[in-house]
């Protein structure tokens, strides 16, 4: 077993790694962060789930629902990779609402239009923090984090697509 990395990290958890501890230090928070993101963006995608209304109703319960599911399983594969270089990762929601970036809503009700593009515009924040992450961990040689990324980034801009093109109304040309 690897030298403790710090006091943060239980010597039972010190999982073996080849990376330096400043790069485990630093992939960890900057995945958990995303991680605290894909749990807001799940919640949130769900709220609109339950909570959409209108005359398309059924065509956007579903496509939330696939996109709730689909952004449900990065979360596993998120942490499992922060354990995977030694990290540590997420343990609580109040450790996820000091993480996230991405706003809550929690109006009483939201046009199904506005939901839509809301959470179009969280899947944009979402694509462009998992860019960044992706030059941070491409930066400390870790191809494997790296690869996990770019998929995501795909999956999160087709969201973004979908969303965008949904939300649409006849007629409209631009964003």
């Amino acid at each position: 077993m690897s030298k403790a990395r710090s006091d943060k990290v239980s010597p039972e958890l010190d999982t073996p790694t080849d990376l330096p501890r400043q790069a485990v230090e630093k992939i960890s928070s900057t995945l958990n962060v995303v991680l605290a993101d894909a749990f807001a963006l799940y919640l949130k995608t769900k709220n609109f789930h339950w909570h959409v209304s209108g005359r398309h109703f059924r065509d956007y319960h579903l496509l939330l629902d696939e996109q709730a599911d689909q952004i449900f399983a990065t979360t596993d594969a998120l942490a499992e990779r922060v354990r995977k270089v030694g990290g540590t990762t997420l343990r609580s929601i109040g450790q996820i609402a000091k993480l996230q970036t991405i706003q809550d809503n929690n109006e009483d009700y939201v046009p199904p239009r506005e939901m839509l593009r809301e959470l179009m515009n969280d899947n944009k924040k979402v694509a462009a923090a998992m860019r960044k992450a992706h030059k941070t961990v491409d930066d400390l040689e870790d191809a494997a984090t790296a690869g996990l990324l770019e998929n995501f980034i795909d999956e999160t801009e087709r969201r973004t697509w979908f969303l965008f093109e949904a939300s649409r109304r006849e007629g409209d040309n631009a964003a």
